[in-house]
């Protein structure tokens, strides 16, 4: 019902309830406070009087305000969020937009929410599957190189590149070896190693454990060519160490003519053992590292004899890392790369094994040779025979000695300055070692205490038409071989080790060596009394004495 316009507002009923009050008044404004609002008394937007303008601009302002004021639990105020959700609706201008409204302020919310972070920001994290998508990518690459490859593959009628897949395959019959995907990694790592280097044979040698990283390990044959130039340049090196020795020692030399002679040491220190040449012996292969797929191949150096026999003295952990010191006593000649090389070597000799027959000496060579050729006309016997039997295996590398070598040979004797030195060392000499022949049979092999040095067994007893021969090393942990009719392979997953009943105990230091031996020539002589010293000056004058008159009666003759 319209309100005349003679009605007195003040005569208006007021209701007795404040909800009342607070529906007509505007927000908390009460209808006593300054600037109440649009519809306090004395204003109606029916009436035709302009109300006050700066009671206009103070409803506002107090309204506005109102809608400012920010959330205690959200941080958002209510002005904003209007605001956002009519810029919303403008924007995309949904129908029927009375109807999703609700859902609108829900959206413009969680809008706007934010997560209490830290005033440092973490870090991107990459996810492990794009780690290792970058990881493998260069592995995926063909490069040009491989086209020449081939060609070179197809003039010598062999490929140099191993089938690890294939290889794999049979290990995996008896739970042997690698994940497929590590496996296929490999084979393309060694497939780019060939690409790379002057390579005539390939075969993947094994994997060896580390604290921080592991090593996987290629075994090549290099060119003949390769080979001579390494020896060569090797030989450069030893001439000019051998003539930075002599000029040292001439050095050396002249100081000591200028010095008195202190007292010489009675130590001999043992001579040294050269290292076996390339392409024989312990240095028979040249070995590739890397710690994962995709990652450079590093080659190793020669292994020497000294650094075997020092080799079976200590047990280290690998680090992963080539150049790490090798701390321990007897004190390691090298770092880990040496120590690495040093114990492919001792694995190499001791697990490398064949079906019997499958190599042959050459015929004009001897039993004794480091050389041995595939028999064209051998018969695998069956897997349940290999199981059964030993004596169908057999090493085709050679023993390494006690003197670090395969071949023994008669240590080089320095010159002495007398006969009697030589005559003891022709003595002492050493007896010339003789380590088994290639190619003997692993039965002849001698266990630990009662564990056999061998374990065989077949892949499976369900189908043993189908079962492959598993040869297990007990002396050297981690060391397979299998063998399925022609094709056989040895392959090595561990720490590098050597399997020993007890703990390791490290070699105790030499005792202390004894005191230099005292002589009248060395040793300090006490100061002599008042009473000796006259004594000593009367004897000299008597001799004198003495010597005088001789020669008088000598004259006189004359």
């Amino acid at each position: 019902m319209d309100r005349s316009p003679e009605s007195d507002p003040a005569e208006e009923p007021q209701s007795a309830y404040p909800q009342d009050a607070r529906e007509v008044g505007h927000g908390p404004y009460q209808p006593h406070e300054p600037g109440y609002g649009l519809d306090q008394p004395g204003y109606s937007p029916y009436e035709d009087e302009i109300p006050d303008p700066q009671t206009r601009m103070l409803a506002i302002k107090n309204a506005k305000a109102y809608l400012l004021k920010t959330s205690t639990k959200s941080g958002l105020n209510l002005y904003d969020h209007f605001a956002n959700i009519l810029t919303k609706i403008l924007d995309e201008q949904p129908a029927n937009t009375v109807d999703i409204i609700e859902n609108i302020s829900q959206d413009v919310k969680r809008a706007q929410f934010r997560k209490k972070m830290d005033t440092l920001r973490d870090e991107h994290v990459i996810p492990p599957t794009v780690e290792a998508a970058e990881k493998y990518k260069a592995l995926f690459v063909k490069e040009g190189g491989e086209d020449e490859q081939e060609e070179l593959e197809e003039e010598m009628g062999q490929p140099s590149l191993p089938n690890v897949m294939e290889t794999a395959f049979y290990f995996e019959q008896a739970g042997i070896g690698l994940s497929r995907d590590e496996s296929y990694y490999i084979f393309l790592a060694l497939k780019n190693l060939i690409n790379v280097q002057p390579i005539q044979t390939c075969r993947f040698w094994g994997k060896i454990l580390g604290l921080e990283m592991n090593y996987i390990i290629a075994e090549v044959q290099l060119r003949e060519e390769e080979e001579e130039e390494e020896e060569t340049e090797e030989e450069g090196e030893e001439i000019i160490a051998e003539e930075q020795n002599e000029m040292d020692e001439a050095e050396e030399d002249e100081q000591k003519e200028k010095e008195p002679e202190p007292p010489k040491s009675t130590y001999k220190p043992p001579p040294d053992i050269p290292k076996e040449a390339n392409g024989t012996g312990t240095n028979k292969y040249v070995y590739f590292v890397c710690n994962e797929p995709g990652k450079p191949w590093v080659k190793l150096p020669p292994v020497t004899p000294a650094q075997i026999v020092c080799a079976r003295q200590i047990k280290k952990f690998f680090t992963g890392h080539l150049d790490a010191p090798v701390v321990s006593f007897p004190p390691f000649p090298g770092n880990e790369a040496n120590y690495l090389r040093a114990q492919i070597a001792r694995i190499s000799a001791g697990t490398h094994v064949s079906p019997t027959g499958f190599y042959q000496f050459p015929v004009d060579e001897e039993e004794e040779a480091d050389t041995y050729e595939e028999n064209l006309e051998f018969e695998p016997p069956p897997v349940a025979e290999m199981v059964e039997s030993l004596a169908t295996w057999a090493h085709h590398v050679k023993e390494i000695l006690k003197q670090g070598r395969c071949v023994w040979i008669k240590p080089a004797q320095k010159s002495e300055e007398n006969e009697e030195d030589e005559e003891e060392e022709e003595e002492e000499e050493q007896e010339e070692e003789r380590g088994q022949a290639l190619l003997t049979l692993i039965s002849e092999d001698e266990g630990i205490k009662n564990i056999p040095a061998w374990t065989v067994q077949a892949s499976t007893d369900l189908i043993p038409e189908y079962a492959v021969a598993i040869l297990q090393s007990n002396r050297w942990p981690g060391a397979y071989a299998f063998a399925s009719g022609r094709k056989f392979e040895n392959i090595y997953f561990g720490w590098g080790h050597k399997y020993n009943q007890e703990n390791h105990t490290p070699a105790l230091p030499p005792p202390a060596e004894a005191e230099f031996p005292s002589d009248p020539g060395i040793t300090e002589r006490a100061d002599p009394t008042v009473e000796e010293e006259m004594a000593f000056k009367a004897a000299q004058e008597e001799a004198l004495a003495e010597a005088e008159e001789e020669e008088n009666e000598e004259v006189e003759d004359d």
